[in-house]
């Protein structure tokens, strides 16, 4: 026992930081050489973190663009995010380093590249032709703020409108400004006084590019020509403007403006718009439009769009307009078709829209076919080709948040027929009405996955719905949808609702998913203190009566008034006795609601329905559990939760002790405060506390439980005060919000206890099923619990039970307390077993099979698939092999040899943080402890010897929704929620980031542009096709000068030739190298373009001097030469 001593004083001495304590090496054998040495294949050089894909929607979006020759779209969002969609399965995420907002989006369309303006006045521009876009150049402005953008097809130009109300020119290629500048006070006309307003819109009229469109917040539009540098006609209206749009043939455009109302201009006519239309407006009497008085002003039209078809009318498509009575209407996107208008409602409001058209040319008729409509919340695509416009079905995961997650788990390597069984249940789920046609964003390619085993996520939301998804292969897609809160009755207003709750809302919130993958059975944990218990089924059953059972879960009992006194007699069993009568009265169903002095007693947060219920195939309600409210106390929220297919056993914990079911013969086992589980090992000696045993029914009086307590021998550390534990282990700030994942702290309204007490109280924190040695004495393993609580204890309950087949169903399962007890420093997180090779134990299952098909044939078989399927050779043990325990705790981890008890290895995992989640994992045919710890390290541990393999800072801990959701499995993978509605996922495996590169899909696929809209012959001969414009001429270097420097800052990309030098090996290196090869082929191409421009300007000279030449010599004679 010293050599524990000499190791505390030496933690103590090496505790600075997390690294510190990783340092020292791990405790070997303090009994001797008995342990067998174990050899370990796994090295840090098999461990690597990084990020491989973000799933979900993306969380607060600003902008939207798409590519229509790639069949590309992107959105841009409020923290400098971006996101890029091709077909299902293809996405990409991005981040800009500012994290300022994007406020606008541009393709170079069919080039592999987008231009994104950002609010803090910074162009960049991206290259979509690799796997990982990556900025090659940026531009920050300095004394503007930058407010519109527009580059026209196929041109280098790009248009940037400031807030100043000034148009500059930036050279795409190059990422420089042009001399060129469209001055505000150039624009407007010298009489105006006022300053027009930033700029709200710039376009090129579709048919002459010469001619640029330019539209001023106050209601001022300019049509301004760029050769000859000035106004052609300006357009004024009295309403301030949020969007223009042109018609394909150039001669008019459309306007939206801040009072609901649109005006269509000619554009040779600008002193009134040929057509003011009011979408949504009201036109109260007849005359008034004979008046030409206005109808009531409407909510601001944000865009507008007009598209032309070839066999019929134009649409126009426009955001907002509604009347301003309209009070609570959704928001909505009106289509205007000829006579026809359908006003189309969304569910959240709409940030930004664009029409999907058939051409990317701005002359040619539009043909739309699609809108995608991006909402605050949701992608929608709108079929226009469809009678009723339909949406499209959503091929991309976006429907995470659809109810907030609440929890989830990761399950990686699951069982080959699990994907395809949720597949075929989830897919009755499936809505109807959707358009009959393809999804229309199908650009890029899949990558070549090259991990081949299934991935499930099962995330669990604040509506109690649980949603299982398909992970395989960095792809995500949900297969089925469970709703919890379907067996409970719904309270139809707030009146209504039971005073019983002990949450404001969301009272069927998912806390605890358990999931067994071969067995497929689930049990999960609400908010309400419930528990239901699922069994998988392919065929549909309606059960008459949801079976039910009510638990009284007791943290101290009062010897002053007991209502529930019955209970007191068995509590103090003796450690390791048997425990024949283990269900109390109290535990079935009961129907009163409080107790003799008007306490709510007895009643559980959720009424149950009583009516029969239709189960779809799926996950089918097997028992549901509740938590009753005791003496005016209500339940505290369950902090642990454990199913087992093969013993047939579920079992939870909260900050006021366990309960322990069968669930094959719904029958409770188990309901032990805390403190009862120590029996006569209480090493705190707990007595009832004063205060609130004086004043609070339900108080205790546990005195002959904690009397001639000893602490066991195989304790080594003085244990610290209840308090002090849980203080070192949370940061203050931190603690409200930890209803979930920290397991003392609940968000119940309760009055009768302080916070103080319950954080004091010593809560269930972990629980394992396992078949082991119970005791030291134990020869053979045998079926038992353990349990780990808050203040680092790890107790151990075995399991007696009957034998399989009938005789499982008739005879009681025999539960009692072995009197083993082991303490870490900190919470227990997590607990798993190892054979005597260091093989990971799995706990026994049962494997699936079909409950609701009759099988009188075969019983005997059914008797046979009773008994646990262990996956591990070492189930038949012999007596000498031995097994391991792996515990993981808040601060530490230790492996314990079995039966010994004795400590074989030891790391402290972090002095002055807190792991957040600990999980055993398989990875490389060898197995590993992977950590994250609330100071954003992520840490790896070698088995059994818990040598550190990995400690990498990731991320800090900002706030409870990645505490809550963090979790490794096998392979090396893991994810977090890393915004309320995003998925992030990562992996520590050196092998998954070495092949990320080709797992990756392409975002750029070689395309032929679409070819030019013929002129036609008759406008080819008289004139009236598209005028095309020498934009080098005009604003290159030599016509315009150059820009004044102070006016913005070039700043290459990281894909310069110092990227290259300073990049590492491997992928980075390969990633700037190909930045670098496109930036060279870009300038090449633009040497090539500027060659070509000097041959032509030559040949363009030639023609000249031969045409002077002609006409000189004209009617001369021949022989007047």
């Amino acid at each position: 026992m010293r050599k524990f001593n000499i190791r505390k004083v030496l933690d103590g001495l090496t505790a600075g930081s997390s690294s510190a304590s990783q340092q020292q090496q791990p405790q070997q054998h303090p009994s001797g050489n008995r342990e067998p040495e174990i050899q370990e294949t796994l090295q840090s050089e098999h461990f690597q973190l990084c990020k491989t894909v973000r799933h979900g929607f993306p969380y607060q979006p600003s902008a939207l663009a798409f590519d229509p020759v790639q069949k590309i779209l992107a959105v841009g969002t409020q923290t400098g995010a971006l996101r890029l969609f091709g077909r299902p399965g293809v996405e990409c995420y991005c981040q800009h380093d500012s994290g300022a907002a994007v406020i606008q989006l541009q393709f170079l369309i069919n080039e592999g590249a987008l231009v994104s303006a950002l609010a803090d006045d910074t162009l960049h521009l991206w290259n979509l032709r690799q796997k990982r876009p990556a900025i090659l150049h940026s531009l920050k402005f300095c004394r503007e703020r930058v407010t519109f953008c527009h580059l026209p097809f196929q041109s280098k130009w790009l248009y940037v409108g400031t807030e100043r109300g000034n148009i500059h020119i930036v050279n795409v290629e190059s990422f420089t400004l042009s001399g060129y500048v469209i001055m505000w006070n150039k624009a407007i006309e010298l009489s105006s006084k006022s300053h027009p307003g930033p700029v709200v819109h710039i376009s090129d009229n579709p048919m002459d590019e010469g001619k640029l469109l330019i539209g001023f917040e106050s209601g001022t539009v300019v049509l301004w020509d760029l050769k000859s540098k000035k106004a052609d006609y300006r357009y004024t209206y009295d309403e301030a403007i949020h969007s223009v749009a042109w018609h394909h043939e150039g001669k008019q455009f459309i306007c939206s403006h801040s009072d609901g109302t649109l005006t269509i201009w000619n554009v040779r006519s600008p002193a009134k718009p040929v057509q003011t239309i009011t979408p949504h407006g009201k036109y109260i009497l007849g005359k008034q439009l004979k008046d030409g008085k206005k109808p009531e002003p409407c909510k601001p039209i944000l865009k507008v769009e007009f598209k032309t078809t070839r066999s019929g009318e134009p649409f126009i498509i426009l955001s907002g307009g509604l009347s301003y009575d309209t009070v609570g209407r959704r928001p909505c996107l009106t289509v205007m078709h000829g006579k026809s208008t359908a006003v189309l409602e969304m569910d959240y409001s709409i940030v930004d829209f664009l029409t999907l058209c058939e051409t990317p040319y701005p002359n040619d008729f539009q043909e739309p076919y699609a809108v995608v409509v991006l909402l605050e919340k949701d992608l929608v695509l709108i079929d226009l080709a469809q009678n009723g416009y339909p949406i499209f079905e959503n091929p991309y995961p976006l429907s995470i948040h659809e109810s907030p997650v609440t929890c989830c788990e990761y399950f990686a390597d699951c069982p080959v027929d699990l994907i395809p069984a949720l597949y075929s249940v989830g897919a009755r789920q499936k809505r109807q009405g959707y358009s009959k046609k393809e999804w229309p964003i199908n650009g890029g390619n899949w990558g070549l996955g090259a991990q081949s085993y299934p991935e499930i996520i099962i995330t669990g939301h604040a509506d109690g719905s649980v949603k299982f998804w398909d992970a395989s292969a960095i792809t995500l897609q949900v297969l089925y949808k469970l709703k919890t809160a379907k067996v409970f009755e719904k309270s139809r207003n707030k009146d209504d609702r039971p005073n019983t709750d002990i949450v404001d809302e969301d009272p069927y919130a998912i806390q605890i998913i358990s999931w067994c993958p071969e067995s497929r059975m689930l049990c999960i944990a609400g908010v309400s203190a419930h528990v239901i218990i699922y069994r998988f089924s392919k065929q549909e059953v309606i059960t008459e009566v949801i079976p039910m059972l009510e638990v009284r879960l007791l943290y101290e009992i009062n010897d002053v008034e007991t209502p529930e006194g019955e209970q007191a007699p068995p509590l103090p069993t003796p450690v390791g006795g048997a425990n024949p009568q283990p269900i109390p009265p109290q535990s079935h169903p009961s129907t009163s609601s409080s107790s003799s002095d008007g306490l709510r007693d007895n009643v559980p947060c959720l009424k149950v329905k009583n009516s029969p219920l239709k189960q779809s195939p799926g996950y089918q309600t097997e028992l549901v559990i509740q938590l009753v409210w005791v003496g005016g106390e209500p339940p505290q929220q369950i902090t642990s939760l454990a199913v087992n297919s093969s013993y047939g056993l579920v079992v939870f914990g909260n900050c006021n002790g366990i309960a322990m079911v069968d669930y094959l013969q719904k029958a409770v086992l188990l309901n032990l405060g805390t403190i009862e589980l120590y029996g006569s090992n209480d090493p705190y000696r707990r007595e009832p506390r004063s205060p609130r045993k004086s004043r609070q029914p339900s108080g205790a009086g546990l005195c002959d439980i904690s009397e001639g307590s000893v602490i066991p021998e195989d304790r080594c550390k003085s244990p610290t005060s209840a308090k002090m534990s849980r203080k070192l282990s949370l940061p203050t700030d931190l603690k409200p919000d930890l209803d979930v994942k920290d397991n003392s702290f609940s968000r119940s309204r309760s009055s009768s206890v302080t916070s103080i007490d319950k954080e004091s109280r010593e809560a269930i924190s972990a629980l394992h099923f396992c078949e082991t040695f119970t005791r030291k004495a134990d020869s053979a393993p045998s079926p038992c619990l353990w349990v780990g609580t808050t203040l680092g204890t790890v107790l151990v309950i075995a399991l007696n039970l009957p034998p399989g087949g009938e005789q499982r169903l008739l005879q009681p399962v025999i539960v009692s307390p072995s009197g083993t007890i082991l303490r870490l420093k900190g919470a227990i997180l997590r607990m798993a077993f190892l054979d005597t090779t260091g093989c990971l134990l799995p706990p026994a299952y049962e494997a699936w099979r079909e409950h609701n098909v009759p099988e009188e044939k075969d019983e005997k078989e059914k008797s046979k698939k009773r008994r646990p399927v262990s996956v591990s050779p070492s189930s038949s043990q012999e007596i000498s092999e031995n097994q391991y325990a792996v515990i993981c705790s808040e601060k530490q981890a230790k492996v314990i040899s079995l039966p010994t008890q004795n400590c074989a290895y030891k790391q402290n995992i972090t002095e002055t943080s807190f792991v957040l989640r600990g999980d055993i994992v398989a990875l490389s045919n060898s197995i590993c402890l992977a950590c994250f710890c609330a100071n954003g390290h992520i840490m790896t541990f070698s088995l059994p010897s818990l040598r550190p393999l990995l400690d990498v800072y990731y991320l800090p801990l900002t706030n409870m929704r990645i505490a809550r959701t963090f979790c490794f499995t096998n392979n090396g993978q893991a994810l977090y929620l890393v915004s309320p509605t995003e998925i992030q996922r990562l992996t520590y495996s050196q092998e998954t980031c070495e092949n990320l590169q080709e797992m990756l899909g392409e975002l750029f696929t070689p395309v032929e542009t679409p070819e030019a809209p013929n002129r036609g012959f008759f406008k080819g001969l008289f004139g009236g096709g598209a005028q095309s414009l020498d934009r080098e001429e005009l604003f290159g270097e030599s016509s315009s000068g150059k820009a004044s420097r102070s006016l913005a800052q070039h700043i290459p990309g990281p894909g310069g030739i110092e990227g290259v030098k300073g990049a590492a090996s491997g992928v980075v290196g390969e990633l700037a190298r190909a930045r670098l090869a496109l930036d060279e082929r870009g300038q090449k191409l633009s040497d090539v373009e500027e060659r070509t421009a000097a041959m032509l300007s030559s040949a363009d000279s030639f023609s000249k001097h031969a045409h002077e030449m002609m006409l000189k010599y004209k009617d001369k004679k021949w022989y007047q030469f």
